[in-house]
């Protein structure tokens, strides 16, 4: 059977990405990385084919697509040793990468090293570090294979949304927090009223008090110098 055709990796795509979900998992991601490895994977030739004319054998060609895709895979495999493995191995994962990334800015190991960075369930998990190392990766194309370059965009649009999400978060709690703090200001104002109209009535009531004792002291103090005149000097 002659070998078909096969659609560059960056058009098959595309519907692959129309239809991942909203959040992407592990297995999503897999999937994802399934169809690319699919796309790269096939290398067939189609020298001499037309009619009436026969297929001329050719000499398979590993091209650089197909090398990217079995590192993809086996990056793949990190990624789920990351996500699952102990505290000391996935130290060790991450430390790995980072050093490949030191030594080779750019291209596969910056891509590795986002990768592992936006990894969820470990300790070293830095989504905005991955969003920056692969937002500098989509804004140098060159740099990647297809394969790659579609893996980049994939995960790229995972993390916008994520981050958009724990910004959306943030604004609701902190509307949330100034909402309870004006209601709380709000009740201890009232507290502070209530206790300033308590003590206006208290002071009230002392003055009113108090105008009763003057005015018996005055009564008091007429009536004893009525009596004393009405007594008149002793002889």
């Amino acid at each position: 059977m002659p070998p078909e055709r096969l659609l560059p990796p960056e058009r098959l795509l595309l519907p692959e990405r129309q239809a991942l979900p909203e959040r992407l998992g592990k297995a999503a991601l897999a999937g994802a990385l399934a169809v690319l490895l699919a796309a790269a994977g096939g290398c067939g030739s189609l020298n001499g084919f037309g009619p009436g004319r026969a297929a001329v054998p050719a000499t398979p060609v590993i091209d650089r697509d197909t090398k990217v895709a079995v590192a993809l895979a086996d990056t793949i495999q990190t990624l789920e040793r990351l996500s699952a493995g102990s505290p000391a191995e996935q130290a060790e994962i991450i430390t790995t990468a980072r050093q490949a990334y030191d030594r080779a800015h750019g291209g596969t190991a910056q891509l590795r090293y986002a990768l592992a960075l936006a990894t969820p369930a470990h300790a070293g998990r830095d989504p905005e570090r991955a969003r920056q190392l692969l937002r500098e990766l989509a804004a140098n194309p060159e740099t990647l294979a297809p394969v790659e370059r579609a893996l980049t965009l994939l995960q790229l649009g995972q993390l916008d949304r994520e981050l958009g999400l724990v910004v959306d978060n943030q604004r609701l709690q902190t509307a949330l927090a100034r909402n309870t703090d004006q209601e709380r200001l709000a009740a201890a104002n009232k507290r502070l009223q209530s206790e300033l109209d308590e003590n206006a009535r208290l002071r009230h009531q002392v003055e009113e008090a108090q105008a009763k004792l003057d005015a018996i002291a005055n009564i008091e103090r007429s009536l004893t110098e009525r009596k004393s005149k009405s007594e008149g000097p002793k002889p």
